[in-house]
């Protein structure tokens, strides 16, 4: 089974910025587009960004856009989250997330790592 796991995560003061990783293993990882995910204490968990494969195309929610990066190296099968401009709002754990594909190359469901809790707080 694929393994996703995050790091980086950590406390943090307003206006801050910290960088996640995420290392993925056993699953093609070049051939899959990731995506970070949060969630805040007593809420659902929302998307965050996506990035394709190659890495050309982003997509962010409205809420992170301008303040967060992904990027992806797929020579170290690593996701990165750049967060910047940090707010006591993007407080949550953060989990690194890939869909997952049977042999045929239909999507089945997603890959999921364990979380990493990021605390926005002075």
């Amino acid at each position: 089974q694929a393994q996703l796991v995050e790091s980086g995560g950590g406390l943090v003061q307003p206006g801050g910025s910290l960088r996640l990783s995420c290392a993925a293993s056993r699953f093609t990882f070049s051939r899959s587009a990731m995506r970070w995910y949060r969630q805040p204490p007593g809420f659902e968990r929302e998307l965050v960004a996506v990035i394709t494969s190659s890495g050309i195309s982003t997509y962010y929610a409205d809420s992170v856009k301008g303040r967060f990066t992904i990027s992806r190296d797929n020579a170290k099968n690593t996701v990165y989250l750049q967060m910047s401009s940090l707010k006591p709002e993007d407080t949550a754990v953060y989990y690194c997330n890939a869909p997952k594909a049977d042999s045929a190359g239909v999507y089945g469901g997603d890959y999921w790592g364990q979380g990493t809790q990021v605390t926005v707080s002075s």
